[in-house]
């Protein structure tokens, strides 16, 4: 296992709340995440957090205020950096490609193959570290995220659908392979083959897999009033492949909701329920 720094620890509801920083072997870059762990003794469920373009750990841990409800509930709730960083790694001036924006892909394309691994780094690594140096069952695992980390939750779950038994997003790029975003990203990362894209789209994904009935429910919610939903977020197009297929999703829309923190704030512990119910 990685050695391990302590960058930070609080005592925070009861529990303690960590931030850890490491040198990944997924990324080759020094790579930080958050860890709630709640009072008592465990095993407990756990529960990993995505975060969205432009943003590290700290904006989920700072600013979602789900600790109270993660505490009551005895959920660890991990959060991860949203990409690589640092000087040695590849970068660009704008804010939806490169540090901060890696859309939790493996990439295999120049510049950004040798470091942007987040598929590799939330799935193996980050899943490894977080079984052995906390008090978890990781057979009692769940995702969930916000903007790009929703869309990141979504995909990384449906590929890895034995190691995560519960989803859920705020605000999800839905359907990357259909949207600005997802488009400049994926063409950057993944090439200009978009044949290769669908493997990374959880609408495309719904759509080829066949009947889900009986696979757990998905929730998610999405603000009305928030500036990224049509062009960007798409989240009908989510809810029309999960109808084709017998996929269970919760897709709530709410009236006057933006796409800020201020949203995930809101209905956080919603989402916390939902995974401890399906957790156990």
């Amino acid at each position: 296992m990685a050695e391990m720094e302590v960058v930070s620890r609080h005592r925070c509801f009861g529990g303690t709340l960590t931030v850890y920083a490491h040198q990944s072997a997924a990324t080759r870059t020094r790579m930080t995440f958050s860890a709630f762990v709640p009072p008592g003794d465990g095993p407990f469920p756990i529960v990993t957090f995505l975060s969205g373009l432009t943003c590290t750990e700290q904006n989920f841990t700072t600013k979602a205020g789900a600790y109270r409800s993660a505490a009551e509930r005895g959920l660890v709730v991990v959060a991860p950096d949203t990409s690589p960083r640092g000087e040695g790694g590849a970068d660009d001036p704008a804010y939806d490609l490169g540090q901060g924006a890696s859309f939790y892909v493996d990439a295999t394309e120049a510049p950004w193959a040798p470091h942007f691994r987040m598929h590799q780094y939330v799935t193996e690594e980050l899943y490894e570290l977080c079984e052995h140096l906390l008090p978890i069952d990781p057979a009692r695992h769940g995702l969930f995220g916000h903007s790009m980390g929703g869309h990141g939750a979504l995909v990384l779950g449906l590929r890895h659908p034995d190691q995560y038994r519960s989803l859920s997003a705020f605000a999800p790029i839905c359907h990357p392979t259909a949207c600005p975003w997802g488009e400049k990203a994926f063409a950057a990362y993944l090439g200009s083959d978009r044949s290769t894209w669908a493997a990374w789209d959880a609408t495309e994904r719904i759509r080829a897999a066949g009947d889900r009935s009986a696979a757990p429910p998905i929730l998610v919610d999405q603000g009305l009033a928030d500036g990224f939903l049509a062009e960007q977020l798409r989240p009908d197009d989510l809810a029309s492949a999960c109808a084709a297929v017998g996929q269970r999703l919760q897709l709530r829309k709410h009236e006057g909701y933006d796409h800020s923190y201020y949203f995930i704030a809101t209905f956080v512990d919603d989402h916390l329920a939902h995974h401890a119910a399906l957790l156990g």
